[in-house]
């Protein structure tokens, strides 16, 4: 497959470096002012990945996305400009895969959501979700991932043509689900770190699983299936997100709590807010997710915060 890949952070460099080994014609694009580009440019390497020779750099937006399939991973709270920029090129019969996990804070959508507005929501869009870290990857690490769409034929074609001994993938049936779960394992990851910064790690058995029961709760409360949020695109992904050293969303946390500067890009807090939105415009009660919010937000003291979940009512586990 020819193949272009938009975005050359860390995971977009990742994703780029393995389709090409796994025999993949690739075209990489980063905007010209972008450091990430650059560098490439000037070493083919970012210090985790090296790309080989067969790998295309490019500046043009415009002959990215000549080829036929269209890989995006960038902040996702760029996700609409990108779309708008993308209008005068006007590519129609793509495949788009989305390689970022994120909700838009200004109207609440799911990033496939958002590409529907400009081409439709069958228009061969699909997720690519799941666990793993590309410092482990590229040391042969393997993991289980996730390829979700609304289009059954672009699943079990993306599937079948990106599977190698590095990734398993397995086909998603139910993509509302794993756009949320995913989403929001980042703002799990986020109060997992700030258990790190306040020295309550042994905490974090109880976070996943309370945290998996608020977030099933919500893919339901959308329409999902809420047995996703125990699946890969979410509970799956915490041992990468909750625990390892490489989980920018961790660290985040761990470093807001310590009122240190963080400088890499967490998700999970601009997740914080659209999720916070989201509960309460449809009555789902997060309490995790919302500590994190008002936290993060609302300046609230992050032990008091800890005191309130713990001085909430008693109830069932299971209901």
């Amino acid at each position: 497959m020819k193949i272009s890949v938009i975005g050359c952070g860390r995971w977009g460099a990742f994703i780029a470096w393995y389709l090409d080994s796994i025999g993949h014609d690739i075209t990489v694009y980063g905007p010209k002012e972008a450091p990430q580009i650059q560098e490439f440019l000037t070493t083919r390497t970012n210090g985790t990945v090296t790309f080989g020779e067969r790998v295309r750099l490019t500046t043009s937006l415009a002959e990215a996305v000549g080829n036929d399939t269209i890989v995006i991973s960038i902040p996702s709270q760029n996700l609409r400009s990108l779309m708008e920029e993308m209008r005068p090129f006007a590519p129609k019969d793509k495949i788009f895969i989305l390689c970022m996990k994120g909700i838009e804070i200004a109207t609440g959508k799911r990033l496939s959501e958002v590409v529907a507005e400009y081409y439709g929501r069958e228009n061969r869009t699909a997720v690519w979700i799941g666990p793993g870290h590309p410092q482990e990857f590229v040391r042969g690490v393997p993991n289980c991932m996730v390829i979700d769409s609304y289009n059954e034929e672009v699943k079990v074609r993306l599937v079948n043509e990106f599977s190698g001994p590095l990734i398993r993938f397995y086909y998603g049936g139910d993509l509302i689900g794993n756009e949320i779960g995913a989403a929001t394992k980042n703002v799990i990851g986020i109060a997992a770190g700030m258990l790190d910064g306040l020295g309550l790690t042994s905490l974090k058995g109880a976070l996943m699983s309370r945290a998996t029961s608020e977030v099933s709760r919500l893919i339901g409360s959308l329409g999902g299936d809420g047995r996703s949020a125990y699946g890969l695109c979410h509970l799956g992904d915490y041992e990468a997100t909750v625990f390892s050293k490489f989980s920018h969303n961790r660290a985040f946390g761990e470093a807001f709590i310590r009122g240190e500067t963080y400088s890499a890009l967490a998700e999970g807090y601009y997740t914080a807010e659209a999720v916070h939105r989201m509960a309460e415009k449809n009555r789902v009660d997060m309490p995790i997710c919302e500590a994190v919010y008002q936290i993060l937000y609302q300046a609230a003291e992050p032990r008091e915060v800890m005191n309130a979940l713990f001085s909430r009512a008693i109830k069932k586990e299971f209901i």
